[in-house]
């Protein structure tokens, strides 16, 4: 009788002991399933953009002799909750002038000014007439510029210490191509009081200069004008904007567009907008595009450039970011999109870039998960947001 009941103690014993190691290797089971449920849903996971139903988002104003051609090439900055933001705008006289826009939430721009907020002078974009040849108006045909022979082109936007610094390209003819720099109070810039500094240019003479911009933060209590990008980053630190003022200080840059050979950026055309802090580095979009796709324009790319020594690249993009593919990328001057502006609005990079040289166009993406992608190789895409 003892020895069956201690037979059956035993049994019953075993049995329990049995059930408690399934129930561990189940548990055990499923935090293996978990675990991979998060790698594959939160770092695995395919990269993906939430399409708008507003693209463009700044189109021509045919009512606006002044930008009745065509608007592209957005600058943007946040400020008090909105997107601010500086854009070139063409009309029939050939003329690039720079117009304002702002918007709430990044993509409905609720504020636009019928009347341009910043123009060429004489020496900074205004055209010499000696130096031109052909009609003097827009045209896609004789000029290659946007449309237009002379103006400011293509604006990027920082602020810095209660001001906003704009960087621009001062086009008067194919024989002056320079980077000029301005800068206006961020009060004056908010209450819309266009007391712009006198510009000074930044690139020499009788070179040709575009896509400079300038960092939006001081690094190691110096002003850092990234003006190269290949075959390397090249960076100059200044104490003080103002030191442009010298008709005799310039920034010797680089006048070499090679890229890396057999990439998809195997020619690089330069900085797009002002780079982006993040906790991994400085995000800098830039254009690019491949000897064997000559009929494919610009593509963007991206870097993350180290936030200490930024002329350090960390990570590069294998593949090109954003592709021109949508209608307003191709409609007038195909294939071709220029993302100089950029913001981060609730946790999402905003991009704002030119579509065709006609109108302006945004794309966005989780900022977090896009600097990841970039981070592990991975092919991180930004895509034209649509109607």
């Amino acid at each position: 009788m003892n020895e069956t009941y201690i037979a059956a103690v035993t049994i019953a014993g075993m049995t329990v002991g049995s059930v408690g190691i399934f129930v561990a290797l189940g548990a055990i089971i499923l935090g293996f399933i978990a675990l991979f449920g998060f790698w594959f849903f939160e770092v695995r996971r395919p990269f993906t953009l939430k399409r708008i139903n507003q693209n463009p988002v700044l189109e021509p104003k045919p009512e606006h002799w002044w930008e009745s051609e065509a608007v592209f090439n957005p600058a943007a900055v946040v400020d008090q909750g909105r997107v601010h933001v500086l854009y070139r705008a063409m009309g029939s006289d050939g003329i690039s002038r720079i117009g304002y826009a702002s918007s709430k939430d990044g993509i409905h721009f609720d504020e636009r000014l019928p009347y341009p907020v910043f123009s060429p002078t004489r020496d900074f974009g205004l055209p010499n007439r000696n130096r031109v040849y052909g009609p003097l108006s827009y045209s896609q045909t004789a000029y290659a510029s946007g449309g237009g022979w002379g103006g400011c082109e293509d604006p990027r936007m920082v602020t810095i210490d209660n001001h906003v610094h704009v960087t621009f390209v001062a086009f008067d003819g194919w024989g002056f191509v320079r980077v000029a720099l301005t800068s206006i109070l961020k009060k004056d810039f908010l209450q819309k009081q266009w007391t712009w500094r006198t510009p000074a240019l930044l690139s020499p003479p009788n070179e040709v200069h575009k896509n400079w911009v300038l960092f939006p933060e001081k690094i190691g209590g110096r002003y850092a004008i990234l003006h190269s990008i290949t075959p390397k980053i090249l960076i100059d630190y200044v104490d003080n904007l103002e030191e442009f003022d010298d008709s005799n200080r310039f920034i010797r840059g680089s006048t070499r567009h090679g890229g890396r050979e057999g990439k998809w950026d195997d020619i690089v055309r330069g900085a797009g907008a002002p780079p982006i802090k993040t906790p991994h580095g400085w995000l800098l979009l830039y254009h690019g595009m491949s000897s064997k796709e000559s009929h494919i324009g610009y593509k963007v790319g991206a870097m993350l450039l180290d936030l200490d020594d930024p002329r350090r690249v960390l990570y590069r993009s294998a593949n090109p970011v954003l592709v021109p593919r949508e209608w307003y990328e191709h409609d007038w001057k195909p294939n071709v999109i220029m993302a100089t502006g950029a913001v981060v609005m609730n946790d999402d990079l905003f991009v704002y870039y030119g579509g065709g040289d006609k109108r302006v166009a945004v794309a966005r993406a989780n900022l977090r998960d896009f600097v990841r992608q970039l981070m592990h190789g991975e092919h991180a895409e930004l895509k034209p947001v649509t109607l």
